[in-house]
């Protein structure tokens, strides 16, 4: 099976108060994928936007609406976020009473359902639900705030995870990785398996076109070789 590779660019690290034009500019950019953090102050310290934000930009982008949860107790909060335009929901594995519930109760809703593990969190949390899941998402930093250095360990995390999917035949579940991303470590992300790509600031600053173009060639150049 041919692997998608997306870029998807984090409005965290957007200027909200020019959001939706410099998310019409990634889309004119060819992104096809909007990671889209929710933080609420106690799963991760930082509070970020909710389901009004989620809303408004829906009515605006036909991109693919990737909704990270940071978010105590996720499941409270899934038919909303399905409702206000999420594509796919991921929560963390960390912060579920019933993972496997959360993930049943994301499809029940139409959407997508993806799991998020923290860099010190074992990849045995979401074994369970490999196969139940459209993507696993790889923290390669500490939730919570944007603009943090990438853990060199998550290298390894990423291969380790690409290697479980396979050999459980599993090779269709997406890879994402999130924090730290640019164009110095995206090769090393790239070579070890994940093939969904979170990048905010790299992406979001004075020149935003040339930023996607950039990453995206990088990920282009590798799907060629992986084909």
């Amino acid at each position: 099976m041919s692997r998608v590779y997306q870029l998807a660019p984090s409005i965290l690290s957007a200027d909200f108060n020019r959001l939706g034009e410099q998310i019409q500019r990634v889309e004119k950019a060819e992104c096809r994928w909007l990671h889209i953090d929710i933080m609420d102050g106690m799963f991760v310290p930082s509070i970020s936007f909710g389901m009004p934000v989620v809303k408004s930009i829906r009515k605006e982008s036909s991109l693919y609406f990737d909704v990270h949860m940071m978010v105590k107790d996720p499941e409270r909060y899934v038919e909303e976020f399905q409702s206000c335009g999420a594509d796919m929901i991921t929560v963390h594995a960390e912060a579920c009473r019933d993972l496997a519930e959360t993930v049943k109760k994301i499809h029940e809703t139409g959407a997508d359902a993806g799991v998020a593990v923290n860099p010190d969190t074992p990849l045995s949390a979401v074994t369970d639900v490999m196969d139940q899941v459209e993507m696993i998402l790889i923290m390669s930093v500490y939730p919570g705030f944007g603009g943090q250095k990438y853990i060199p360990e998550s290298t390894e995390r990423i291969r380790t995870l690409r290697r479980m999917l396979d050999e459980k035949g599993l090779e269709h579940v997406h890879i994402q990785v999130d924090g730290g991303i640019n164009r110095a470590t995206i090769d090393e992300v790239l070579a070890a398996g994940a093939n969904i790509i979170v990048a905010g600031s790299a992406v979001f600053g004075s020149n935003i076109e040339q930023n996607v173009r950039e990453l995206q060639e990088k990920i282009s150049s590798y799907s060629k070789k992986a084909e």
